[in-house]
């Protein structure tokens, strides 16, 4: 059973959802509130079905079952425009255009807010630019993307979801492909986004200790279900760890920030090494 620690108001919420790909169900039945105004990363192990519930809850994946409520109706009234202009996502993998510039594909974030008789506006240009500077591009907008770095790369795509300004942003592992600085650039980047402009933002993370340092709220995965979810000081604990990863953890405060902070000692799967044996291995 799914345990809540905290009720909050919802811009996105699943219901009972279900979604497969190729016949093979990857969440099931799964119910998910994500509160307005706060920072949530999703988190679990490989293959949980983290990235398939953010391609579901943003339509990209049609359902098996459920519903996805969107600002209060069902995502599937909405026009594929108007889900753009409510909800921006960053999948987990993109393809540019061969020779596209990167101020090209970053201004391809405006086309949601393009009308027939208006195609380009000074709003449009501002919301490129606002892009770039947040993202540390402006420098770049000339070169084309396919000779970037992949860390490069991944900053443009960050950028584009940011032209779309929307006021919710599904971040599929953003810190792909980036060393720890532009790791952390990114992380501030999104809690900048969501104190000082209002952004609910939802990223899914795989480094446990980041997502309790940055997050307001967790949604932990197990199975293609969400077994907890609520304030990382609230949740995370050795069991929980052990129950999701099978990881035998210690679980204290981060000396600098009072996050939780987790500690591998060893797989549960694999004989873990405990300080006592390593103490006597030669």
């Amino acid at each position: 059973m799914t345990q809540r620690v905290d009720e909050v108001s919802s811009p996105l919420r699943a219901e009972q959802l279900s979604a497969s790909y190729e016949q093979r169900r990857i969440i099931d039945q799964l119910d998910l509130d994500i509160p307005a105004g706060k920072i949530t990363a999703v988190i679990g192990p490989n293959a949980c079905g983290k990235s398939t519930l953010l391609r579901t809850v943003s339509r990209l994946l049609k359902p098996d079952s459920g519903q996805v409520v969107l600002n209060g109706r069902n995502i599937a009234e909405y026009s594929t425009k108007e889900v753009a202009r409510q909800l921006g996502l960053l999948p987990q993998s993109s393809l540019a255009p061969g020779g596209i510039t990167v101020g090209d594909l970053v201004a391809r974030g405006r086309f949601p807010h393009q009308r027939a008789l208006q195609q380009w506006s000074i709003e449009d240009e501002e919301k490129v630019a606002l892009a770039l500077r947040d993202t540390h591009l402006q420098e770049l907008a000339d070169r084309p993307v396919d000779e970037l770095s992949g860390g490069q790369r991944q900053r443009v795509w960050i950028a584009l979801v940011l032209a779309q300004d929307t006021d919710l942003l599904l971040l599929d592992e953003p810190t792909t492909f980036l060393d720890i600085s532009h790791q952390l650039d990114v992380l501030q980047l999104c809690r900048r986004l969501n104190r000082e402009r209002g952004r609910t933002v939802v990223l899914v993370l795989h480094e446990l200790n980041q997502a309790c340092r940055f997050a307001d709220h967790l949604v932990v995965m197990s199975e293609g279900r969400v077994v907890a979810a609520g304030a990382p000081k609230a949740i995370i604990s050795e069991p929980l760890i052990e129950q999701v990863y099978g990881l035998s953890c210690r679980v204290l405060p981060d000396p600098v920030f009072g996050t939780p902070m987790i500690i591998p000692i060893g797989s549960l799967i694999t004989d873990p090494i405990t300080p006592a044996a390593r103490e006597t291995t030669p």
